[in-house]
């Protein structure tokens, strides 16, 4: 009994054994086989890059819109970006009007081809467009007199040192340069004493002169005997040399009296005391 059970124990033992080993085996093998089919797999796919986000392209909407007063919903509506959106906003806040369908066209990034796409959709409200537009223009032969003031007529004249830049426009001949040309010249001078002063401005219209004439003509004085060198040089009748002749005059022999008092000095000819008597006193 005993040989028999330890034949028998010695039999399941080995059979044990055997199964454990072919599980073994087997299991191998299916590993084997698993990882080189993935190997495989992975060799006959092709490499993709990961793709994290794929955005839907948006297409631009046209319809009528005012710069102005677009709100960022009908902005970006177009197809505009953001950042060009808040330039728009920025712009606006800071007072900026768009008056124009080409100031549309300043907008920084937008390309020809856009604005080109957008131009037939700019509504631009009246209400943004200069309050001179509002004056009727149904009256072509009317004329701006501001601007273009209506000139007098050969018998009609202008008081020379009484007229404002609005009357000498009116004179034939006279723009808005030599306007302010004669007024300028006319406070240095301290007032015109003779039609025959315009002469003395560059390049004055000599057809202009007989529309002027002078009318108690009370021209403002230089004290001689008070005013310094400087001052004296600011009269255009009066140059370095001769205010320097009238101080040394003073200073060598007192006040002078009148104009004959320098008709001695080489820098006061006949016809330079003659024009500048009108404008001294002592």
């Amino acid at each position: 009994m005993i040989r028999s059970d330890r034949r028998i124990a010695v039999a399941a033992f080995m059979v044990a054994v055997l199964a454990l080993t072919g599980i073994w085996l087997t299991g191998r093998q299916s590993s084997a086989f698993t990882a080189s089919d993935s190997t495989q797999t992975h060799r006959s796919r092709p490499h993709r890059p990961v793709q994290y986000y794929a955005a839907s392209p948006h297409n631009p909407e046209r319809f009528p819109f005012d710069p102005n007063t677009a709100d960022s919903t009908q902005l970006l509506r177009l197809g505009l970006q953001p950042w060009q959106v808040r330039n728009i906003y920025k712009y606006r806040a800071h007072g900026g009007i768009y008056r124009r369908k080409e100031d549309f066209a300043r907008l920084y990034g937008l390309t020809v081809k856009q604005y080109r796409e957008l131009e037939p959709y700019i509504r631009i409200s009246a209400d943004y467009q200069p309050a001179a537009t509002m004056v009727s223009k149904s009256e072509p032969n009317e004329r701006d007199t501001l601007r273009y003031p209506v000139k007098i007529q050969e018998t009609e004249h202008v008081v020379l040192n009484t007229a404002d830049t609005l009357q000498l426009r009116k004179v034939p001949g006279i723009g808005n340069y030599y306007a302010k040309e004669i007024l300028r010249y006319g406070q240095r001078l301290g007032g015109y004493v003779s039609v025959d002063q315009l002469d003395e401005i560059e390049g004055f219209p000599q057809e202009a002169k007989k529309y002027f004439v002078i009318e108690n003509a009370s021209p403002r004085k230089l004290n001689l005997n008070r005013l310094t060198l400087r001052e004296l040089r600011r009269h255009p009748y009066i140059n370095y040399y001769q205010a320097k002749a009238i101080a040394d005059y003073r200073r060598l022999h007192g006040d002078l009296h009148s104009l004959q008092d320098l008709s001695l000095s080489r820098d006061f000819p006949p016809h330079a005391i003659k024009r500048l008597e009108p404008y001294v006193e002592f």
